[in-house]
């Protein structure tokens, strides 16, 4: 890391996150605790003005050549303080027509283009690429929720890939190979941490606290003159490759491959990788009912069947507590009760509330596999599985 990188590191390890903090104290206070407008003004033009003299040497430097981790960690910095100015109202997709941040935006596209992901930070900034310093990592801000909210995203991300992991393993060996049923039992092991690690999430998260300093820092802002939508918890591999291998989603489908299509870029380079070679593979679930009407009374099948399905049974499952939980009582709830000039703004990506709980409700139900006429789901697949095990 050369002289003009570290600076900007140290910065956004320390004084970054200071300011950030400061304002957050200061909208605390307020009656109206979404409002920044007029708040902490001159906190904002400091953190605005240092920002914009790190990224200017940094552009002026150009490209250094230090390798992938380097870039994609200097893309994360450049990302964190455009994300923070969009958090306090320093840029507005609403009211801009390009990014306030000229010299943070053409940074942090060169860096992206060079690289093969998108312009701004993501989830594996703070999560599974936050490389931690003396113990502390890379956040927004010193406030006790956004820790909270980032050390059980980065547990429940790296439970998934490990349930993911397993289940390419069985993809290569056949799902009557009798290490299959260890891998199908290592799946389930990872989704009930991914359940547990949820769990705990939501009992110790603060929603006032989530949704009022956390959340937006998650923002779509600009860079350059185009909007990108805010980071994404479901922004890596593992999880469509659980999705797809249990068969509980088809990448053929329409609003499923849409949102696919819409996140890789979002992702590290070799997730993009194996989520596109996952794509062109056979499910699991394919598999089963393919052998059913001549195995279903062997041995091997109501075993590794069984196991199976509790698989889709812990995932669905996750959905259900991922919407009941994070999506409710940390979005829908604390909304009811924000200013209306406020709501034309509420969410990462871009959509009003209304379109986007929709679109969630359709992938919770994919995921779990319940009954619908309007969208494609792998009820009846599932049903005549169950149905092999005398279950239905």
């Amino acid at each position: 890391m050369n002289d003009t990188v570290a600076a900007f590191d140290d910065w956004i390890r320390t004084d970054f996150i200071e300011l950030n903090s400061e304002l957050e104290r200061r909208y605390r206070q307020q009656q109206d605790r979404a409002n920044v407008v007029g708040v902490g003004d001159e906190v904002k033009a400091q953190l605005e003005a240092v920002g914009c003299e790190h990224t200017k040497l940094l552009l002026a430097q150009g490209n250094t050549d230090e390798g992938f981790e380097q870039a994609f960690d200097l893309l994360g910095n450049v990302g964190l303080y455009l994300a923070a100015c969009r958090r306090h109202g320093l840029s507005d997709p609403d009211n801009d027509r390009t990014s306030p941040q000229a010299e943070a935006s053409a940074l942090a596209m060169h860096i992206a283009a060079s690289i093969g992901v998108v312009p701004r930070f993501a989830t594996a900034h703070l999560c599974t690429h936050n490389r931690a310093v003396n113990g502390h990592y890379k956040r927004f801000t010193n406030l006790a929720a956004e820790q909270c909210f980032i050390d059980y995203n980065s547990k429940g991300i790296l439970a998934f890939k490990r349930a993911a992991e397993a289940l390419l393993k069985v993809l290569s060996l056949g799902i009557s190979h009798p290490i299959s049923l260890n891998l199908f039992d290592a799946a389930k092991h990872a989704l009930e941490e991914v359940y547990h690690s949820n769990d705990t999430l939501f009992t110790q998260l603060d929603p006032d606290d989530f949704f009022y300093g956390v959340r937006p820092y998650y923002k779509p802002h600009h860079v350059g003159s185009q909007v990108y939508r805010g980071a994404n918890a479901g922004d890596f591999a593992g999880i469509n490759v659980i999705d797809m291998l249990l068969g509980l989603c088809k990448a053929n489908e329409p609003a499923y491959g849409r949102m696919l299509v819409e996140k890789f870029l979002y992702m590290m380079p070799q997730e993009q990788r194996i989520l596109r070679d996952c794509m062109r593979q056979q499910s699991l679930m394919t598999e089963f009912l393919e052998v059913a009407p001549k195995q279903h009374h062997s041995r091997w099948y109501q075993q590794h069947l069984q196991a199976f399905l509790k698989l889709c049974q812990l995932h669905g499952e996750i959905a259900n507590q991922h919407h009941q939980q994070l999506v409710q009582r940390y979005i829908v709830q604390p909304a009811a009760q924000m200013e209306q000039q406020h709501l034309q703004q509420l969410t990462a990506s871009g959509p009003q509330l209304a379109g986007l709980l929709q679109s969630l409700t359709d992938l919770r139900d994919r995921r779990a596999g319940y009954q619908r006429d309007d969208i494609v789901t792998s009820y009846r697949e599932l049903s005549l599985l169950r149905r092999t095990l005398g279950e239905d």
